[in-house]
């Protein structure tokens, strides 16, 4: 039984703090406000007697007590969201057949969690999965391939499917280790090396391309690349730097020692991670799916990915319906 005033809420708050060290943006990673996310705060330090953050310094940094304390907490944050994704989805036992198509840049921690849970409800139903990018993904839904899709978003609605918002991903600057000396300005510290792009036909590349031309930026047309992985390990190998997203990144673990992730340095923008669906399917059916996908996100990408980058609080981030 958890000690008085300690609470869930409290914990979140506490989480959300100890990995931004900003009542601003814990407030908005909790969707509370500010003033709530000081009292939880005061509230759950009370409660276990003992100062979990340095509230003289900004950002607020942990206490050593803090520090021990956010491992439990995110570990105890992630179990509980796991189960809760276990349970969202309803009895689908009465489904007969199931096609799913799932982005890959979810294949390394969600897609195999996300397959067992399904397994678990498909309980007489005839079940596919196949993982492969955004377009490939979004052509075999058009042709009606796949009942249920989870891919890139490209903003247009498309007769007869359906689209849930799963989570917002930002698109940020990968580039070797050190590299950077300036954080100042990034784009000159990388101007001896090569811009690396993801392969013309890949909606990542159409959408980083279409940018790059809003802001007039132009880069040598030296590398593209099919594979993701083949492109960040270009990065870590000090061929040239790249464009990705968080998702993308948290996929390329094996290479995270080699290279350092920043903020674009000119507008930022994002792509939206959606569930898709034939619309003649029953509501209710995607909607779950749905709903356990945003559970799977949070916990198996999106808080790995803010524990290991901070600055990603806020930006890259769950879309509830």
């Amino acid at each position: 039984m958890l000690m008085k005033g300690v609470t869930l809420r409290g914990l979140e708050v506490f989480a959300a703090l100890g990995s931004t060290g900003s009542v601003a943006q814990a407030a908005e990673l909790t969707g509370l406000s500010q003033p709530a996310v000081s009292q939880q705060l005061r509230n759950l330090e009370t409660a276990l007697g003992t100062e979990l953050l340095d509230h003289g310094r900004r950002p607020m940094v942990l206490t050593p007590a803090g520090r021990g304390f956010l491992a439990r907490t995110e570990a105890v944050l992630s179990e509980l969201r796991l189960a809760q994704s276990e349970l969202t989805v309803m009895d689908l036992s009465e489904l007969t057949t199931l096609s799913f198509g799932i982005i890959d840049d979810f294949d390394n921690d969600l897609t195999p969690r996300l397959v067992t849970t399904l397994a678990e409800s498909l309980t007489r139903c005839r079940f596919k999965m196949i993982t492969a990018p955004s377009h490939e993904i979004n052509d075999a839904l058009e042709e009606r391939r796949l009942h249920i899709a989870v891919a890139a978003s490209t903003g247009e609605l498309r007769e007869g499917i359906s689209e849930y918002p799963l989570a917002r991903d930002p698109f940020v600057l990968v580039a070797p280790r050190g590299a950077v000396r300036n954080r100042q300005n990034i784009m000159e510290s990388l101007s001896g090396l090569p811009f690396l792009r993801y392969a013309k036909e890949q909606m990542i590349s159409r959408q980083i391309e279409a940018h790059l031309s809003r802001q007039r930026l132009l880069f040598e047309e030296r590398f593209e690349i099919g594979s993701h992985l083949a492109l960040m390990a270009m990065v870590a190998r000090r061929i040239g730097w790249a464009l990705t997203t968080p998702l993308g990144y948290m996929r390329a673990g094996r290479f995270h020692d080699d290279i350092d992730v920043f903020p674009l340095p000119f507008t930022p923008f994002s792509r939206t991670i959606s569930l898709f669906a034939a619309a003649d399917w029953a509501d209710r059916v995607p909607r779950d799916v749905a709903q356990t996908m945003r559970q799977l996100v949070r916990s198996q990408m999106i808080d790995p990915a803010v524990s290991r980058l901070p600055w990603l609080a806020g930006q890259l981030r769950v879309l509830e319906e």
